[in-house]
Order: C-alpha cells, then structure tokens, then sequence
C-alpha cells in the first residue's frame, strides 16, 4: 500500500490561521469529492473557526484518565478503522498523555501515513527542534514540545500561513485569538512586534530552505545544469597563494550587496594530490571565510576551469571571483589561463576578474626537488653506462658477419633500457648517444669510420636514439613519481595524525616542536613571539631584544627569526624558527601546516592558562559575594531583635511588667549568642582557610565534652539524647574546638528533625579510634550530595529565613580534620541523616 501523503500549514506564531487553512482546505477537498474526516481539530473556542467545522465528519476524541483526570487524544485506532482518504489533525508537535500508544502526536501520525491515509496538519516554527533554543532567545520562553525538522522537512507540501505582526495584534486585541482577560498580557510580552517579526523571519528562512531543497531535487532529477538565479551564491576561488585574503574579502563583500547572499570559497587539487596550495595559507584563508559566514570547500580536478565550473553549476552559483593571472606576459603567450578559460567556459555565471599585488609577478620558481634515484643507482648507471656499451661492442664484434644490424641495435637498445632503469634519465642518454657512435664506426658500413652508406641503417640509428631518450625520461619520471607519491603518503599521513592529537588536546607545545626536529632532522626548533611595545618596525627580524622565546627544543635555540637556517611567519608576532639546513618546498610546506598547528596549541594552551588563572578569582568572587549575601541577613536578624528588644526596655512610653521585660531579656540574651556564634564562625573559618587556627591537642574524655556541648544549645537540649558510655578509651582532641563541633552537629540536626523526635549522640570505640554518631530523624540529603553539605554557604538560595550562614558544617568538618579527625555523613535505617565524627584514642598518638 502506497504511503500517505503530509501538508503542513507552518505558522510563525499562535493565532496566524493554521488551523483556520488547514479546515479550509478540508472543506474544498470534501467539495471535489474526496474522503475526508476531522481526526482532530482545537479551535480554542473560536468563532469562525467552529464554523468550519459543520459538514465536516469528526472522529470522536479517546478519553485518557492520568491521576484522577480526564484527557482527550487522537484516536488512531478509529481513524484507521475508518480509513479515509485525507484526515486534519491538528498541532503536529503535540505530546500524548502518559499512556497513550505513542509519546508525540507526530508519531500518531506516522502511523496514519505508513496505513496510506494522507494528512493535512499544523506547526508553529517554535516547535521545530533545531530551533527551539533560538526561539527561546527571542522570546524568553522555552519550548516543551518540539517535533523533530525531519519530520516536517518529508512533508509532501509545506505551506507558510503569514500574517504581518501589526494585524496578528489587531487579531488579539479584537479577541479572536485569546480570552479576553488574556490579552493585555499576551501584547506586552510574547506578542510584542520585535518577537513577531522576529519569528516571522524565522518561519520565512526555514520555508525559503526548504524551497532550496525542493529547487536542488528538481534540477536533479531532470538533469538540470544550467545557472537559476533564484538566490545570490558567490564562489570565490583560492589557489593557496598571497592573494587569497583580497579575493576572500572582495567577494565577501559582493556577496553583502545582497540580502541572504551566500559566500563559497573553492580550492581545486590535483587528482594525484602531487601539488597544492600553500597549506598554511589556505588554513588562514579558510578561517577568514568562516569568519565572514561563508563556507570552504576542496574539489579534485586536473583540469582546474571545468572542475570550477561544475562545482559552481553544482551549487547553483551566479556570481564566480578569481585572481588575475600571476603569470607573466610571456607565460601567457602558451596558455591563457585559468581566468580567461573559465570565463570563455562560464555560460550564465558572471566572472570577477580581481586584480591584486602579486598580479603578473610571476610564480614563484619552486627550489630544486631532490633527485628521484639514490646517490648509489645514479652512480652504478653513470658506469653501466660508461663501460657497459664498450664491453658490449667487444663482445658483439666476433659476431659481426652473422648478426644483422636490426639485431646489434636491439642489442644496443636493451643496454641502454638496463642503464636506464638503474641509474636514470641522464646516464641513459648517455649510453644512448654513445651506443649509437659505437654502432656507427663499428657495425655500419663501411666498417671503422663514422659514415653511413645506407639511409636506412641511418634511419634505424636515429630510431634507436630516439627510443632510448623516451625510454629513460619514462623510466625518471615514473621513479620520481613513486617519490613524490610516497612523500605525499608520508607527508598526508603525518599532518592527519599531528591534527589529531591537537583536536583531542594531546599535544602540547613543546611536544609539536619535538616532532618537527625529529621529522626533519633539525639540530634546533624554537618559537618565538615578538615583545609587545618594544617600538620597533614590525619588520625588525634581527633585534634579540625585539623577541622573547615561548619554546624551544634541541641545540642552541634561535633568538631572532633570522637567526635560523628556516623560518616560518605563523602570525605577524609569531615565527618558528629552525636550525640544521635548508628545507625543500615539499618540506617547508609541510612545516607551515606544523606551524599552524603548533599556533592553534599554543591558543589552546594560553585559554587553558588564562581559565585556570580566571577559575580561583572566580570562586573566591563567588565566595565574596556568597559570605556578604548571606551574613547581610544572619547578621541583620540577631542584631535586629537584640536592638528592638533593648530599645523596648529603655522606653518610658511603656510600663513593662516582671515577665515581659524577663522575655526581653531573654530575647536579647539569645539574639546576642546566636550573633555571637555566628561571628565565631566566621573567625573560625577564615583561620583555617588561613592555616592560622591555633589547636591544642590532649587527652580528652567524652564522658565530660558531650555534657557541656548539649547544655551549650541552651533551649534545644531538649531535643537531645546521649548515649556516651564511660569505657570509651580517651581521645587525642582540642577540648574547646570538639565541643564546638558538637555543638554545630546537634543543633543542625535538631533543626531538621521532626518537632516529636529526638537527636541521639552515641560513641563507639573501633581499634584505633572512636566514632561520635550524631543521629536525626530528619528528611536526610540524597548521597550525591553529601559532600556539597560541607560547602561554605552552600545553603545560599535554598534556604529559609531561620537557618544560618551555612557555616555550621564546613567549619566543624575543618576543626575536625585540624585535630587529626574525619567528619563525614551516612543515611540513617528508617530515614535521617547521620554526621560520624571519628577522632584518634590516646593509645594510637601515644
């Protein structure tokens, strides 16, 4: 069964009328005839859209029930039974209940759609999933249910409902959009005009991509080639050379000209690879392209104007940017260039002939590659060639009456192909030009004299020469494109593993610059950035106090750029520098992509720097601002009561009897002491993140701290039981900070406990130490966060008006680990939490 087919109406905003199109388009469907039926529609109580609904068939709603309530779905089950031609179901990005078949009514729909029933239905662009967070941005308000771009992108048809922002507002504020007590809120926040037209954008873009797609299928499909104009895309082609940057920027501005233009940069390679542009450069180039919002691309050709053209026709160019030939006037005689090529070539596509510095200069005369066979081989054909042809001529001479001269040449000829596949071009030319004086004076009549009689042995020497040159210069080529096919190899394989390990962060700078001595054989290898402000000419490449060393590897490092046997620019204050012989061109343009590299790890290495530097001031910004938030309101609330409590007691205006000025008092008594804790607190902690904290250790017995630490809580110690038996060993522990940390203990566990339940203090003696349990019965902490409780004022924004600075247990876990002891939490059996505070017995200190 054929599947069904998807219309989406897309709308930018609620209220566009999708829904109204959508049931539009349903009625003249039904009007020629076609088996159509409402699986779902929601009108939001509108009028005219209500309207539409009569003469239409509606399928009736599944009743959903989640926690107690009552819900109505797309019934899919029925809307197959039914099996019409077309179904309107509405809200495309819509999420089920809990419980339905599928988790997205999209999903709903893909069901429909495989069944052979075709659907209209309805989105509005701030459900699409790639531009959801956009749209938050825009609008402030994020956006649950989403529907993935895929999803829409199938759709058979897609329909764009539009509606300026001024007359969607006109439409809310008449009341056909929202319930009138709705509106005024509605037009000041997600109805404003900038976020209409903001979304309005959006929604124009998405579908003007599509169409792009659509536009890209059809030329395809019926073997289009031509240029359609339909949007501006400008190709700016790069070779790797120094006039990249103006082409870059010149078609970038080209490309401004016009609203939506796209920027595409193009480098053609070689099919062998054998040859490109300067890597390092065309790296820049690439970023700068990027940078302006454009795109980079690499092609293979041999013939550079027609792979241009066919990228440009294949992307459906109309504007296409090239530089004017470096060649000179006298290059240009032989060949036109790829300019004048692709411009005779280019059909509708308009060509920017862009003039620049290095126009008609010349290329630049590539250094002197390396011969393609081995010292040794070229020395062995050098003597194949200079006796093998004597020693053949000897020992052909006896057999001169019986062989023919077509014979004593292939004889020749074989020698000369053996010179040739041993030792090269030059000793086989060699060997060419002297076999045929020897088969001249010695196998030619007349016989010892450097004459021919007969034009045709003539005719067969010249043969002869001929084949032995093309046969060396064959023989030389192919070897040295087996080098350079290797070295690309090598090279390819090299550049492909360094820009891995820089991707993941595995190289450092020091390390990049390792490699590169150890890959070229290099005695030194130094980076080196010029000094800021140091007031010289930015050319000043000689100055040692111009530059300072950022890294270095090997023997005496470089102080200068010009202080090495290579150096290459990676920025204008960044140049490698490099000691141990001059690099070949392959070999310098493999160094530049090192360089680059190495200048993207020296980016990420300075990031890593500034991030670690940046980190400590920020915590302890946010710990300032922590401490200050948090102390204005618990130093505020003590303060406060104590002040009305003493200003109540010093008014004449009342006549205060015994009992309220007792609870005055008392109120004042008991605001001072919190303060006064918390201002210990304080003290306490900043001495030890000072290392200050004075700690008297002795011996200590638990018998008598626990005592006074729960008569030191005052009201709370109600709320406390002990069970510290009188066998525990004693404890090597500062009697005054323990008790503190007793104290912080309880009253954090007394303060989360139910008002019905007790806090329990218990002591247990375990080898080497005794564990102090201190045991609440109150809503606990999830374990992964038992260490975040020990933060200072980790409370901060959670916390209610009657807790403290969040202190408390940061401070008693660094008094703890200040006397030799551990402080860590546990889940009490039944619910609760439980702080164990293990400290060392006498014996083990002893």
């Amino acid at each position: 069964m054929p599947r069904g087919r998807l219309r989406v109406y897309l709308g930018a905003a609620p209220g566009v009328g999708k829904t109204f199109a959508m049931l539009g388009e349903g009625r003249r469907a039904l009007e020629r005839g076609r088996d159509v039926v409402v699986g779902l529609v929601e009108t939001h109580g509108r009028p005219n859209t209500e309207d539409l609904l009569d003469g239409l068939e509606v399928i009736p709603r599944k009743m959903m029930v989640h926690r107690g309530a009552t819900f109505t779905e797309l019934d899919v089950d029925a809307i197959l039974e039914r099996a019409p031609k077309i179904a309107l179901i509405d809200e495309l990005a819509h999420t089920n209940v809990p419980g339905s078949r599928n988790a997205k009514r999209w999903q709903d729909i893909e069901e429909i759609l495989d069944a052979g029933i075709s659907v209209i239905s309805t989105v509005n662009v701030q459900h699409l999933e790639s531009l959801n967070d956009v749209v938050q941005q825009i609008t402030g308000i994020p956006q649950r249910e989403t529907v993935p771009d895929e999803v829409v992108r199938r759709a058979t048809q897609i329909e764009l409902v539009d509606m300026s922002p001024e007359a969607l507002r006109r439409r809310m504020a008449h009341g056909n959009i929202y319930a009138p007590e709705k509106v005024d809120a509605a037009l000041s926040n997600y109805f404003r005009v900038g976020n209409l037209t903001a979304l309005r954008e959006l929604a124009l873009l998405w579908v003007a991509g599509k169409v792009d797609e659509q536009l890209d299928r059809y030329r395809s499909d019926h073997g289009i080639k031509g240029t359609w104009e339909a949007r501006e895309r400008v190709v700016v082609c790069l070779t790797g050379g120094p006039e990249g940057d103006t082409l870059v920027r010149r078609a970038a501005r080209i490309a401004a000209r016009t609203k939506g233009a796209d920027l595409l940069a193009v480098h053609v390679t070689r099919a062998d690879g054998l040859s490109s542009g300067d890597p390092a450069s065309l790296a820049r180039q690439r970023t700068l392209v990027e940078s302006m919002g454009g795109t980079y691309h690499q092609v293979v050709g041999d013939d550079i104007p027609r792979a241009l053209l066919d990228f440009a026709r294949g992307v459906n160019a109309t504007q296409l940017v090239l530089g004017a030939s470096r060649r000179g006037r006298f290059a240009q005689i032989f060949s036109r260039g790829v300019g004048v090529d692709t411009t005779a070539l280019s059909g509708s596509i308009d060509v920017h002939m862009i003039t620049h510095e290095e126009a008609k200069k010349g290329r630049r005369r590539p250094q002197r590659t390396r011969a393609a066979l081995t010292r040794t081989r070229r020395l062995i054909g050098w003597l194949a060639a200079v006796l093998g042809m004597p020693l053949l001529t000897a020992g052909l001479i006896p057999f001169r009456d019986d062989l023919s001269l077509p014979s004593e040449i292939l004889f020749f000829l074989v020698m000369t192909v053996g010179v040739a596949l041993i030792g090269g071009m030059w000793p086989a030319i060699t060997a060419a030009v002297g076999g045929s004086l020897l088969l001249n004076f010695f196998f030619t009549p007349p016989i010892n004299e450097f004459t021919i009689s007969d034009p045709e042995n003539l005719f067969a020497l010249i043969v002869f020469v001929l084949v032995a040159a093309a046969v060396s210069t064959i023989v030389d080529l192919a070897a040295r494109r087996t080098r350079e096919a290797a070295r690309a190899s090598a090279d390819a394989e090299l550049l492909s593993t360094l820009a891995g390990h820089v991707l993941r962060g595995e190289s450092a700078v020091s390390e990049l610059l390792v490699r590169v001595r150890e890959t070229f054989g290099l005695t030194s290898v130094t980076l080196l950035e010029r000094l800021p402000d140091t007031g010289r000419a930015p050319d000043d490449h000689t100055d040692p106090a111009a530059w300072r060393i950022i890294a270095t590897t090997g023997g005496t490092p470089c102080t200068t750029p010009s202080g090495g046997d290579t150096d290459v620019v990676i920025e204008e204050d960044l140049v490698l520098a490099a000691r141990g012989g001059l690099l070949d061109a392959s070999d310098r343009r493999v160094l530049e992509s090192f360089a680059a590299e190495i200048a993207v790890a020296l980016r990420q290495q300075r990031l890593e720097e500034e991030a670690g530097q940046a980190k400590p001031l920020a915590e302890a910004d946010k710990m300032r601002t922590a401490l200050l938030a948090a102390v204005s309101h618990d130093l505020r609330t003590p303060l406060a009561s104590a002040k009305a409590a003493v200003e109540s007691l010093r008014s004449d205006e009342i006549d205060w009897s015994p009992e309220d000025r007792s609870e005055l008092l008392a109120t004042a008594d008991e605001s001072l002491a919190r303060l006064d804790r918390l201002v210990a607190n304080l003290l306490d902690m900043s001495r030890l993140q000072a290392g200050v904290l004075g700690v008297g250790l002795q011996a200590v017995a638990l018998e008598e701290v626990v005592p006074r630490a729960v008569d030191d809580l005052g009201p709370l110690r109600e709320r406390v039981e002990g069970d510290i038996s009188i066998e525990l060993p004693e404890i090597i522990a500062d009697p005054t900070l323990l008790e503190r940390v007793l104290v912080n203990l309880m009253s954090n566990a007394v303060r989360y406990s139910p008002p019905d339940k007790k806090v329990i203090i218990t002591g247990s003696w375990h080898g080497d130490h005794v564990e102090i349990r201190v045991i609440d019965r109150g809503p606990g902490i999830p374990p992964d966060a038992h260490d975040r409780v020990f933060l200072p004022f980790q409370r901060l924004g959670d916390r209610d008006n009657h807790t403290g600075v969040g202190l408390g247990l940061a401070l008693s876990r660094g008094l703890a680990e200040a006397m030799g002891g551990t402080l860590v939490p546990d889940e009490t059996p039944g619910g609760g939490l439980t702080m164990i505070l293990t400290m060392p017995i006498k014996e083990l200190t002893a």
